[in-house]
């Protein structure tokens, strides 16, 4: 085994572990206000952050590139109040003009 394919197991071990003991440890119990405030604020920042770095970010620098004139487009999309699948749609369409012509 190489030490990629240790790391990977030893990862995947920790998160089994980790998500096994949040129900171990709070049981049946009700958690408090704060912490389900808390948690429900924490998927809209991990997602937007994942989208961004993903996005915008290449080998450590900022990128302004094709995919960035997709999400402007779904964004203009979105606040005109469109539906999501007619945004994410016409993002595909701009980013791939953008990519044939660019």
């Amino acid at each position: 085994m190489t030490a990629l394919w240790i790391t990977i197991v030893v990862v995947a071990l920790a998160s089994a572990a980790i998500r096994a003991f949040g129900p171990i440890l709070v049981g049946g119990r009700e958690l408090p206000p704060s912490m389900g405030a808390v948690i429900a604020l924490l998927v809209p920042a991990l997602l937007t952050a994942l989208v961004l770095t993903q996005t915008f970010g290449e080998d450590g620098r900022l990128v302004l590139d094709e995919k960035a004139i997709g999400v402007a487009v779904a964004a203009v999309a979105l606040s005109l109040r469109a539906p999501v699948l007619v945004a994410v749609t016409l993002a595909v369409a701009t980013t791939a003009l953008a990519r044939a012509f660019g």
